[in-house]
């Protein structure tokens, strides 16, 4: 029996999910981590994810770049 994929609205639910801990390679352990934005592309931002224990990068996000609301009166 096929698995039907979850339907649209269900997907963009965990579009906007968070990390708040994340394996760190330096620590050893999973650890709190700090979201910093890295890069902002025409198209995307780029997020990295800091190990708040040692101050190592563990992990990275793309999310597509939304313009705000006061821009488009401009």
């Amino acid at each position: 029996m096929k698995r039907n994929p979850r339907p649209p609205d269900e997907q963009k639910d965990f579009e906007d999910l968070e990390a708040s801990q994340l394996f760190c390679s330096t620590c050893k352990r999973a650890m709190p981590v700090r979201k910093r934005l890295f890069l902002v592309l025409l198209d995307k931002e780029i997020y990295s994810y800091v190990c708040t224990g040692c101050g190592s990068v563990v992990g990275k996000k793309e999310q597509p770049w939304r313009r705000p609301a006061q821009w488009s009166r401009i």
